[in-house]
């Protein structure tokens, strides 16, 4: 178990290396950065779900629920009484969520996720009346209606007990929202665009100006900071749309990540990343076990014997087992597969290896970020 163990983290460690020896091969501009305003935003509504067999909202304790189908009726011009009460039990109010795409437009269709905020038993067969979905400024982008998807279900007996697969208060409608408004993005007005990197870093920003004034002109591009490249665009959109085409495809050299040792204490899976040296370093290892061993005696008088009876006497057998304590020596400067030959060597555990590396960052011997999670 321990070998399998340990030829886990190594072969994590060889596919780190090869994931960083592919580094070193040139990547396109769109799968480094993303545009600045080319994003998604998060939409939210709430809303009434109808048409439910009985498992809606017991309107009693949620009182939000009838002040909302009230206010949809008075739409209709339907007045409900105030010191009316109706027990319906097939209506739910619930919260609506969907994210708006980049380069959304009005009349394209998105999906949304619908959830139960009473206490309804069960949306499905539910259907959503039309809810206005709103963004962060209070504006609605969105308008979402349709039959809820709902993959969760349940059963219950007369005795009380019942038995529930997945979520039955939440649920899906796909394609159903329409989109109302336009998000404006950087292609719509004049000036500079920028590239931000999806992990800052201030070579790769470096080598991503150069790349783009190596192929677009001097001058065109400079790295604002880590994750920031500013690149002059033409003011046209239609002539923007051409000209970041070009620029999105162009080949840029990441440059090599930073030295970490990524640990999961629960599952000791330990990932060491190509970049981590190890300065001259002595490490021991070495194992103490205490094994205790219980059992029953028992005494029975002789064959014969008048007096005596049978006693159960309890009996305890304690072993100390220290192996050798084995020290190796790390050199100076010594690599990632040194480091795993070496605690291989020892016939070392995960967890061995983690109080290793622990030990070697409080001696100031490791050349790395060790982030334990």
């Amino acid at each position: 178990m321990m070998n399998r163990a340990i030829n886990i983290v190594v072969l994590l460690a060889a596919l780190l290396l090869l994931a960083f020896a592919g580094a070193a091969r040139a990547e396109r501009i769109k799968d480094l950065a993303m545009l600045e305003g080319a994003r998604t935003n998060q939409l939210v509504g709430f809303g009434l779900v109808v048409g439910l067999d009985g498992t809606g909202d017991q309107v009693v304790q949620t009182p939000f629920t009838l002040q909302a189908a009230r206010s949809m009726l008075q739409q209709f011009g339907v007045n409900v009484p105030t010191d009316s009460n109706p027990q319906t039990k097939n209506i739910a109010s619930v919260m609506v969520t969907a994210t708006l795409p980049p380069y959304g437009k009005p009349g394209q269709l998105m999906d949304v996720t619908v959830s139960s905020m009473g206490n309804a038993k069960s949306l499905r067969g539910g259907e959503l009346l039309l809810t206005q979905l709103k963004a962060g400024n209070g504006e609605v982008y969105a308008v979402a209606q349709g039959s809820l998807v709902v993959s969760g279900f349940g059963a219950e007996g007369a005795d009380g007990s019942s038995v529930s697969v997945n979520t039955k208060s939440a649920g899906r409608i796909p394609n159903g929202a329409i989109i109302e408004r336009e998000v404006q993005t950087p292609l719509h007005g004049p000036g500079p665009v920028t590239f931000n990197l999806h992990s800052p870093d201030f070579s790769t920003a470096r080598n991503l100006a150069a790349a783009i004034n190596g192929v677009m002109g001097p001058e065109t591009a400079v790295a604002v900071d880590a994750v920031s490249v500013q690149v002059r665009a033409p003011a046209d959109p239609m002539a923007k749309v051409a000209y970041l085409a070009e620029v999105e495809n162009i080949q840029v050299d990441r440059a090599a990540a930073p030295a970490k040792i990524i640990v999961n204490a629960r599952s000791g899976t330990i990932v060491i990343g190509a970049e981590v040296r190890v300065k001259a370093a002595a490490v021991a290892h070495g194992n103490l076990s205490v094994t205790v061993d219980e059992s029953l005696a028992v005494s029975q008088p002789g064959p014969f014997a008048r007096v005596g009876e049978t006693v159960v006497t309890p009996e305890s057998e304690v072993n100390i087992d220290e192996e050798d304590v084995r020290m190796f020596v790390m050199e100076e400067g010594i690599s990632l597969q040194d480091i795993v030959n070496a605690i291989n060597r020892v016939g070392a555990a995960p967890g061995d290896l983690i109080a290793v590396l622990e030990a070697l960052q409080q001696a100031g011997a490791l050349s790395a970020q060790l982030i334990i999670i």
